[in-house]
């Protein structure tokens, strides 16, 4: 990846020089690309340890070399252990569903588990979590109030227990569909809804589709609209 990134790189230009280069092991068919390419985790640790980096703001992605790097790390600062990260950030979880999580073998997962976990029951199935925050998932802030719409990726929707987030299967398949990806709204505690954005032009509208009765959602339309440089038209069913 070094060797191909000589400046400013295109993702799928430097995607497309791999596939030259690498074996058949190392490349999968990819349905939402509809194409081959490097699985994904090893596409992103590669980079670390090749030294680039993301340009901010690039869309596509650019890749480019990080300035003055001299090579990798002998040593990772534990705050930027992923199976450390996964259990403080979308924790309680077992190692399967970290292992889901970083697209790595459980037996790997397993091998680096952290010695500073503590067991605790979630739905009858025993997890884990970091010690350093079983008081606050003991005692969590109080969300009522909470009015979000969260994007399709985000960090909330992210782990592995999907069925503890949406407990109907039909809405938990359109909610995490492969293509097409609608975003989730957050209330309180609860994801009571997707959303979906609708652009013309200088203008977004934003499609709902409520599971329950909705609180006013148009401050966060704003401020999505704001964020993408446009201006809020209403609300539209999905």
């Amino acid at each position: 990846m070094r060797s191909i990134v000589t400046g400013p790189t295109v993702k799928g230009d430097l995607s497309g020089e791999l596939n030259a280069r690498l074996p058949e092991p190392y490349q999968r068919f990819c349905r939402p690309c509809d194409a081959v390419h490097l699985y994904e985790q090893p596409f992103r640790l590669s980079a670390l340890q090749a030294g680039l980096e993301l340009r901010p703001g690039t869309s596509p992605p650019v890749l480019e070399r990080l300035p003055g790097w001299r090579g990798p790390a002998s040593e990772v600062d534990p705050t930027l252990d992923p199976i450390r990260a996964a259990l403080h950030l979308i924790g309680p979880l077992t190692p399967r569903q970290v292992a889901s999580y970083l697209d790595a073998p459980v037996k790997d997962v397993k091998s680096h588990w952290p010695s500073d976990t503590e067991p605790v029951t979630v739905e009858g199935e025993e997890r884990h979590v970091l010690s350093e925050d079983v008081e606050a998932l003991r005692a969590p802030p109080d969300p009522s109030g909470l009015v979000r719409l969260l994007g399709p990726f985000d960090l909330f929707l992210q782990a592995r227990d999907r069925e503890l987030v949406v407990t109907d299967q039909a809405r938990r398949k359109d909610l995490w569909r492969t293509l097409g990806r609608p975003g989730g709204i957050l209330i309180d505690q609860e994801i009571l809804g997707t959303w979906r954005p609708r652009a013309a032009g200088k203008k977004l509208r934003v499609a709902v589709d409520a599971w329950a009765p909705l609180p006013d959602l148009t401050e966060q339309a704003e401020r999505l609209a704001a964020f993408r440089g446009v201006t809020f038209d209403g609300f539209v069913e999905a």
